[in-house]
């Protein structure tokens, strides 16, 4: 099948318009593309300055907390350990001590 003069005609008028709305595919493209890396650098730039919950790391967690805030002072070390595995008669006899919540979170920067 040959191209006859008439077709290259309506062609060639035809071009411009195919040039333009493939420039505009290409235009909408890369803009898409800027959007979606602004979007990242965003996500990115939120998550560094964002203070992140630190994660349970379960039972185990929790009770070397328990072991650790159960003792008066923290460089009793594994005695402690050892003290609690021993009989409750001893825990019952000592004692409660009272002890004021607020002890220990105020620091007092005026001098």
């Amino acid at each position: 099948m040959a191209i006859q003069p008439i077709d290259l005609q309506a062609l060639f008028t035809q071009v411009d318009k195919v040039g333009k709305s493939q420039a505009v595919l290409r235009e909408g493209q890369q803009i898409q593309d800027n959007l979606q890396q602004l979007q990242t650098q965003r996500k990115l730039e939120e998550n560094v300055r964002s203070v992140n919950e630190t994660q349970e790391m379960g039972e185990e967690a929790e009770t070397i907390k328990e072991q650790k805030g159960s003792g008066s002072h923290a460089n009793q070390g594994g005695a402690k350990g050892k003290q609690e595995e021993e009989p409750a008669d001893d825990e019952k006899q000592k004692p409660e001590l009272i002890r004021d919540p607020a002890l220990g979170r105020n620091i007092d920067i005026s001098g």
